[in-house]
């Protein structure tokens, strides 16, 4: 293996790090790739900048493939040190050994903290360069997959914790019982939810699996099991006291097409004229989570309710069904979120409940009637009841003979369009 050299470098004036050694033609590959070397005619050797984000790119383009000799660079930093009294502003740290990370190095142990200084900021959270690459290339991964925007944002900022965690050891390095002691540390010290940790795992296991393409070794980290949280509902009293405390056309609009099809509030957002099909009584949910499209049933209460709202709303939707005045595009999901907030306290429910509650209280509304439940799952748009069950497809005609929950609503007289 080729001796690399790197020696202190006096230019024109400046602090370089030289890097010498005995002409190689892999190395001059590597070297000349680096954005931050240039060649000394005078000096006839390549050079970098005396500063840690230079020295560390430097250092881990070369680790592996050549010798790495320093001694001079270290006694010349040490003695500019002990010359000043604290360390120059462009310095680094002189050896791996006096930089030290006990929490990290207690948790990972045989991990050694490299050299470096943080340089990548991802939602104010500091990252170094030896880890710098990671998030980069697992957004390029989760994109050219298809991941939803949300997935996406969730996946890199499980994966930044971790990366803040680690400091200056590499990520990459990282083996199965290094992120076993991880996990145990996000449960034990970070106190994190079951539901959380499994977030955290399927973003670790991503990049490993998906981008550095490392064997399946994930099948050794056990997943803790997920605390089975009952759904909070709203009673009928209460969801006909919520209707009736709306005023505008748009809101009360919105809010009954939730609950009528059981519909996530993104979903609702996204919905678009033509996706009401009254002469098949369905409505088209397109690309809903999971990447589906899925068709649920058509309420003839809603379809009343919507012909009105459109018939007599200024300005009247052009695509989207709930279109944003000052954008004339979909209703951001946010608005709608607020809306139900708002009626829900203006009803005066004290329920700790959000619009999901409107989905819930349709899925359990339709069971108390005896629906099956093998066709309030599909029309949910649920991969599964239990996650080794089927997924179950359900035919037109057994989704037209489905009455909406807030027809019955409707014919008992509690609510006013």
């Amino acid at each position: 293996m080729t001796a690399v050299h790197l020696k202190p470098l006096c230019h024109r004036g400046n602090e370089y790090i030289g890097i010498y050694y005995n002409n190689d033609p892999s190395l001059n590959v590597i070297i000349k790739k680096l954005p931050c070397a240039k060649w000394s005619r005078t000096n006839r050797v390549w050079y970098v900048l005396m500063n840690r984000e230079d020295y560390t790119q430097l250092y881990y383009s070369l680790r592996g493939k050549a010798s790495i000799e320093q001694e001079e660079l270290y006694k010349y930093l040490s003695d500019k040190k002990k010359k000043t009294g604290s360390p120059p502003a462009t310095s680094f740290p002189v050896k791996d050994t006096q930089h030290s990370i006990p929490a990290v190095t207690e948790l990972l142990p045989g991990m050694t903290p490299s050299i470096g200084t943080p340089v990548l900021i991802y939602k104010n959270r500091k990252i170094t360069p030896v880890n710098a690459h990671v998030l980069p290339a697992m957004q390029q991964q989760l994109l050219l997959k298809a991941y939803s925007s949300s997935t996406i944002r969730t996946y890199l900022n499980e994966m930044t914790q971790l990366l803040v965690l680690l400091k200056d050891i590499p990520a990459d390095e990282l083996r199965p019982e290094h992120l076993k002691r991880y996990l145990v540390y996000c449960y034990e010290k970070l106190q994190l939810k079951e539901n959380s940790l499994h977030s955290r795992i399927n973003a670790v296991k991503f990049y490993y699996e998906q981008v550095l393409k490392k064997e399946k070794f994930f099948f050794e980290i056990p997943r803790p099991k997920k605390q089975l949280i009952l759904p909070k509902v709203l009673s009928e009293d209460e969801l006909a006291r919520l209707f009736n405390a709306l005023d505008n056309l748009k809101h009360k609009a919105m809010l009954f097409t939730a609950y009528s099809a059981g519909l996530r509030v993104s979903e609702v957002a996204a919905l678009k004229i033509t996706h009401i099909d009254s002469g098949r009584m369905q409505i088209f949910v397109e690309n809903g989570k999971g990447k589906k499209d899925r068709y649920v049933n058509l309420s003839p209460v809603l379809l009343d309710i919507l012909r009105a709202y459109i018939k007599n709303y200024n300005p009247r939707p052009k695509e989207y069904l709930f279109e944003s005045k000052q954008t004339n595009t979909a209703y951001p999901a946010r608005t709608i979120q607020r809306i139900f907030q708002l009626a829900k306290e203006k009803a005066r429910i004290s329920k700790a409940v959000g619009i999901h509650s409107l989905r819930h209280s349709f899925a359990t509304h339709l069971l108390e009637k005896g629906t099956d439940i093998r066709y309030i799952k599909d029309i949910l748009g649920h991969f599964n009841i239990k996650t080794t069950e089927r997924y179950l497809h359900v035919t037109r005609r057994q989704l037209v003979n489905i009455i909406s929950p807030l027809d019955d609503l409707w014919k008992t007289g509690k609510i006013q369009w």
